[in-house]
């Protein structure tokens, strides 16, 4: 129960996570003590998680240089926001309960894309659906983490419940084997109990065959006298 309404937990979290990550701006940001212009994307969830991801899209556009949190593609191949490479630079940081990501196209001789330029709603929409992927990526990784807690807990209790079997088995064999010895004792018992008897029979015949010898005995030694 208690795993079912974490997972419930999960998920509603998620929910509302896939709203709030769709937030893009336009801005600036100092980089290397210079003013530029680009778009800003706010993604609640730890820089950890967000800064992994988006290093690895970043790859895929191009080669990627990356020192404390600044990362440059200088050839970016991006067909959606232009047909020709790109010079792109983003930084990431990291906040109190999510993580904020600044992306500067540069379409070539410090040419920014700016609001209002005929790709900016497709660089917008690329940052939008990286931050629906990384929440999806994320969600998918707790569930089936949920998943695997909830498998393996199941396990535990089959080889328990295996155990169990197991422990009755023996259980019911010792048992058994308790009930036998108890029953050999029981005629043991009866079998000394019978042997005590005759043994007392055996007794008073050997003293009775004692004491007859006795008496021939003295009979012979009283006859010897006589003479």
């Amino acid at each position: 129960m208690r795993g079912t309404l974490y997972l419930i937990g999960l998920l509603l979290v998620f929910r509302s996570l896939d709203l709030s990550a769709q937030t893009v701006y336009a801005g600036e940001q100092v980089i290397d003590k210079n003013k530029i212009p680009g778009l800003f994307l706010t993604v609640p969830l730890e820089s950890r998680i967000v800064e992994r991801e988006w290093e690895n899209q970043l790859k895929s556009w191009g080669r990627v240089v990356g020192s404390r949190g600044v990362y440059k593609v200088s050839t970016a191949d991006i067909p959606q926001v232009s047909s020709e490479p790109i010079n792109l630079v983003s930084q990431v940081k990291s906040g109190r309960n999510s993580t904020s990501i600044f992306a500067s196209f540069d379409l070539g001789a410090a040419n920014y894309l700016r609001v209002g330029d005929g790709k900016y709603r497709e660089a917008e929409q690329l940052l939008k659906d990286f931050a629906d992927k990384v929440a999806y990526s994320e969600e998918l990784r707790l569930v089936q983490q949920s998943f695997d807690e909830a498998q393996k807990s199941h396990q535990k209790t089959v080889r328990t419940g295996e155990k169990l079997l197991r422990d009755i088995e023996r259980n019911k064999k010792d048992k058994e084997a308790l009930l036998k010895r108890l029953d050999e004792n029981t005629r043991e018992l009866e079998q000394l109990e019978k042997d005590i008897v005759t043994n007392k029979a055996d007794q008073t015949n050997a003293l009775t065959d004692v004491e007859n010898r006795k008496r021939a005995v003295e009979a012979v030694k009283a006859k010897r006298g006589e003479q």
